[in-house]
């Protein structure tokens, strides 16, 4: 199984200092340097974002997209292949040169951002924008504020494909990345967003790993 341990243990040692996001630097450095694992860096892009475009292939041709919580830019890639002009942002400086260092060529172009402070110059810019697996990182009391920020990404007519892991409300917590819950994910919703689908599947993550249940979720924005 994927070693989480010392990415938990940072995630809690930073949000007991009231600094929900400075670990992320911290793994990532510690990542760099060989002595930390990177939980969800599969260095490759997302199959469920690859798999959600070969069932509903978008047109691509003038349109800019955003990709939330970057990592090491493989998704950020993929949208670019495809013919977006594409930004990827990430809290972690680290991230985005260890991004930049392997995409040296790249059209994408990276950003150090923080999801929960965002550029204003981003509201309302963006024909697709993509979100996996940040809003699990993040303690509940910061998931609105997030959920928040990345629908005002959305200009008129954009989409928004939204992954992420599954749970009941009356299934336990558990520990980081913390499942959500469909009614935390209705919040796109009362954020102005419309649910154009909504899955709830199981997913075989890795061989050997127990499945994983998630949810996917494509909406839209339309003043």
């Amino acid at each position: 199984m994927k070693d989480r341990a010392r990415a938990r243990e940072l995630a809690a040692e930073f949000n007991r200092k009231g600094d929900v996001t400075g670990w992320f630097e911290q793994l990532y450095q510690e990542g760099e340097a060989g002595k930390s694992n990177i939980p969800w860096a599969n260095l490759c892009p997302n199959p469920h974002l690859l798999d959600f475009w070969k069932s509903h292939p978008q047109p691509t041709a003038g349109k800019s997209a955003l990709t939330v919580g970057s990592g090491l830019g493989d998704d950020a890639e993929q949208l670019a292949a495809w013919g977006f002009r594409t930004t990827a942002f990430d809290i972690s400086e680290t991230a985005i040169r260890t991004s930049r260092k392997r995409f040296p060529n790249t059209k994408v172009e990276y950003t150090a951002a923080n999801l929960l402070d965002p550029p204003s110059s981003w509201r309302r810019a963006f024909h697709f924008v993509f979100e996996a697996n940040t809003l699990q990182v993040l303690p509940a009391a910061f998931r609105l504020r997030a959920i928040e920020n990345i629908a005002g990404f959305l200009c008129s007519g954009g989409l928004l494909l939204v992954i992420a892991r599954a749970r009941e409300p009356s299934d336990p917590e558990g520990q980081m990345p913390w499942p959500l819950t469909r009614a935390e994910l209705s919040a796109f919703t009362t954020a102005g967003l419309e649910e154009l689908s909504f899955e709830d599947f199981l997913d075989l993550e890795d061989p050997g790993e127990p499945a994983v249940r998630r949810f996917r979720a494509l909406y839209r924005f339309t003043i």
